[in-house]
């Protein structure tokens, strides 16, 4: 049975292209809310570092995470992301403990 996942994602733009970052990830954002097997989807800004993009979201399952990834809306931040960013995207897929 699949069990609900939470995942952690960073991505750091190259210098110059925080804003070009920033309207990609603005573009997936309410796409990503409005898919019927996500219950939180947030992206967040490094107060620290504004080149850093810090993704929470909740999903009913891996399998849910999957298809998202799947998407036109994911998809083309990701095309965007290919030639935006410093380092490969870091994403952590977090299990909760019952």
């Amino acid at each position: 049975m699949s069990k609900e996942i939470t995942v952690v994602a960073i991505v750091e733009a190259k210098p110059g292209c925080e804003a070009q970052v920033e309207a990609a990830i603005a573009a997936c954002v309410p796409p990503s809310r409005a898919e019927s097997t996500n219950f939180s989807y947030v992206a967040h800004r490094d107060g620290a570092n504004p080149a850093r993009f810090v993704f929470v979201e909740r999903w009913t399952s891996r399998e849910a995470l999957a298809e998202h990834e799947k998407t036109p809306h994911f998809q083309a931040m990701a095309r965007s992301f290919a030639t935006l960013l410093a380092k490969p995207l870091e994403v952590m897929i977090l299990d909760p403990i019952d």
